[in-house]
């Protein structure tokens, strides 16, 4: 059986520890997408496609993680992208996090990236590198239409590389660290399901990537 290893971190009253756990397919749900355990660039990695089938977008596509409830905290995890052999030509490398996601995977909260947007000479285009979005009533299109600007923004990405991605959730607010960068590249202050909802983790892919994800570390307050 394959396996790789991510790391998990928990935090129990001031106290925390990181335990660096093995996990195997036993270990990871795919929901409509089809996942393996493979080797990238001497790495284990978890790769992620969305299932062909699924013909909406910005839907439960995604790897999900066993055994996690997270609500506040901080999530990283290294991503990579590339766009499949017969990716459509709106194809961007959409890749990224859900979170809060609840048993049913029917409401949850997800940051993605299109790292194809990030070094285009189209300054629109470059403007929407990533994207919040709320599933199931708030989708990329509903809230460009709505709340233009408001949810998306520009970061440096590159396709076929590792990008370092941390989310920083607390209550109805997620600010998302792209690698080293002390700032952060989006700030969310209203999570469409409020502050109560919690849930699982999960690795997110749309249409026409082949996503891959490594060194995933999860502290939940």
């Amino acid at each position: 059986m394959k396996r790789c290893f991510l790391i998990l971190s928990t935090v129990l009253s001031v106290q925390s520890f990181a335990q660096r756990i093995q996990l195997d397919t036993s270990r990871l749900e795919a929901v409509h997408a089809l996942m393996s355990i493979e080797k990238l660039m001497g790495s284990e990695v978890v790769k992620a496609v969305k299932d062909s089938t699924i013909k909406a977008f910005d839907e439960p596509t995604f790897v999900k993680i066993k055994g996690v409830d997270f609500k506040n905290g901080s999530i990283e995890v290294k991503v990579l992208s590339r766009l499949l052999k017969n990716a459509p030509d709106f194809a961007r490398g959409f890749i990224g996090v859900a979170f809060r996601v609840n048993d049913s995977n029917t409401k949850y909260e997800s940051i993605y990236l299109r790292p194809l947007n990030a070094r285009v000479d189209d300054q629109v285009r470059r403007n929407h590198s990533i994207q919040y979005y709320s599933y199931p009533h708030f989708k990329f299109d509903r809230l460009r239409k709505e709340s233009p600007e408001r949810y998306e923004a520009y970061a440096d990405l590159e396709m076929n590389k590792w990008i370092t991605v941390r989310i920083v959730v607390k209550d109805t607010q997620a600010k998302l660290f792209i690698n080293d960068h002390l700032q952060p590249a989006l700030i969310v202050n209203d999570l469409k399901h409020g502050a109560e909802l919690s849930g699982a983790v999960a690795l997110w892919v749309e249409e026409g990537t082949e996503g891959y994800f490594k060194d995933l570390k999860i502290n939940t307050e």
